[in-house]
C-alpha cells in the first residue's frame, strides 16, 4: 500500500530534503507551500507538480509525464520532464530538460538555460522514464499569454554554472549520491538551442541505430567541442524510407536498411569549417560506422532543415 505522505513535501520552511535514488522509483509526487527550502528528488517519477513554492532550489531527476509549476516565485531549479508547464509564476530559473516544447502562462521573469548533471544512477532512470537524453527542447518556450511589448521569459547566461542556482545538497543522507555538475560529464549533451549561432555554417551527423549509438553520438560531441565547434541540438527520432529520401536525397538508398533497427540519433555542429573537422573526424574515429554527415557547407544548412521539419513534425511540435 502507498502512502502518499511519502511522495509529498508539503509546508516545510528552512529545510533541506530530497529522496534517493530508488526512492521515487515512477510514483507521482507533490511539493507544496515550501518556503526557503532545497528540495532534491534523486529518481524518476511519474508526474510531478510544485505549488506555492518561495524561494526554493529544486531537483527533478526524469519524470515521465508532465511536471507543473503553480504560484511559484523566487525559485530556482534542475528540471528533466516528458512536458514542462508553468501558471502564476514570478522569477524562475530553470535548467531545463523537456522532451517537448515548454509552455508557461500568466508567468513572468522565467529564465531557461540547459540541463547540466550527472549522477551514476541518471542514465537508468532516464531510460525508466522512458526519455531520450538527446530530445531536449529547453530554449523553445512557448508563451501562451504573451503581453504585447514585454517578454516574459529570456535564457540565463551561457556560462550560467548550475551550481550556482542550485547548489549541492547539504544533508548527510543526501551527500551519498555522487554528482557532477561539471557541463563536460553531463547526462544530456549541452545544446545552444534557441541561442545566436557563431557562424553561418553548421554541420549534420546521423547516427543509425546500433549497440553503440548513444557512445558513438557522444563520442562525436566531445571531439567535435574540443576542437571549438558548438553543438548546436540533438534529436532522436524514428524514420521511414520516405522520410530518408526527403533528409538524405540522393544518398538515401545506402541509409533505408538501417532505418529497420530503430531510431537515428541526429546531431548539429555549427562553426567555421564545421563540416570538414565533422567529415575528418567520422573517417578518423568512427572507421567501420555508417554515419550520414553533409557534404558541403552548401548542402549542410538544407541538411540541418530537412531532417529538423521532419524531426519536428513526427514530435508534433
Amino acid at each position: 500500500q502507498i502512502d502518499p505522505k511519502d511522495y509529498t513535501f508539503s509546508g516545510l520552511k528552512d529545510e533541506t530534503v530530497g529522496r534517493l535514488p530508488g526512492k521515487v522509483a515512477g510514483q507521482q509526487f507533490v511539493i507544496q507551500d515550501c518556503e526557503n527550502c532545497s528540495i532534491y528528488i534523486f529518481d524518476h517519477s511519474a508526474t510531478i507538480t510544485i505549488d506555492d513554492c518561495v524561494n526554493c532550489q529544486i531537483f527533478l531527476g526524469p519524470i515521465k509525464g508532465s511536471v507543473f509549476f503553480r504560484g511559484c516565485k523566487d525559485c530556482k531549479c534542475v528540471v528533466a520532464c516528458q512536458q514542462f508547464r508553468t501558471r502564476d509564476c514570478r522569477k524562475l530559473e530553470v535548467f531545463l530538460c523537456c522532451a517537448t516544447q515548454p509552455v508557461i502562462e500568466a508567468s513572468t521573469g522565467m529564465k531557461f538555460g540547459c540541463f547540466q548533471y550527472y549522477y551514476p544512477e541518471l542514465a537508468f532512470q532516464f531510460k525508466d522514464a522512458g526519455l531520450s537524453i538527446f530530445n531536449n527542447t529547453w530554449s523553445n518556450i512557448h508563451d501562451f499569454t504573451p503581453a504585447s511589448g514585454e517578454n516574459n521569459w529570456g535564457l540565463l547566461p551561457e556560462n550560467a554554472v548550475v551550481q550556482d542556482y542550485v547548489p549541492l545538497p547539504s544533508s548527510e543522507e543526501l551527500k551519498a549520491v555522487r554528482i557532477s555538475t561539471d557541463a563536460m560529464r553531463s547526462i544530456i549533451p549541452v545544446t545552444r538551442g534557441r541561442r545566436q549561432k557563431s557562424s553561418d555554417e553548421s554541420c549534420l551527423a546521423v547516427f543509425f541505430a546500433g549497440d553503440y549509438t548513444t557512445a558513438n553520438a557522444r563520442k562525436l560531441i566531445d571531439e567535435m567541442t574540443g576542437k571549438g565547434f558548438q553543438l548546436v541540438q540533438t534529436k532522436e527520432v524514428s524514420m521511414k524510407a520516405e522520410d530518408a529520401h526527403r533528409v538524405f536525397q540522393q544518398r538515401a538508398s545506402e541509409f533505408i536498411p538501417l532505418l529497420e533497427k530503430g531510431p537515428v540519433v541526429a546531431l548539429e555542429f555549427n562553426g567555421d569549417g564545421a563540416v570538414e573537422a565533422c567529415q575528418s573526424t567520422i573517417n578518423d574515429v568512427f572507421s567501420g560506422t555508417k554515419v550520414f554527415v553533409s557534404e558541403s557547407k552548401a548542402s549542410a544548412s538544407q541538411d540541418v532543415d530537412n531532417f529538423y521539419n521532419f524531426a519536428d513534425m513526427q514530435m508534433g511540435m
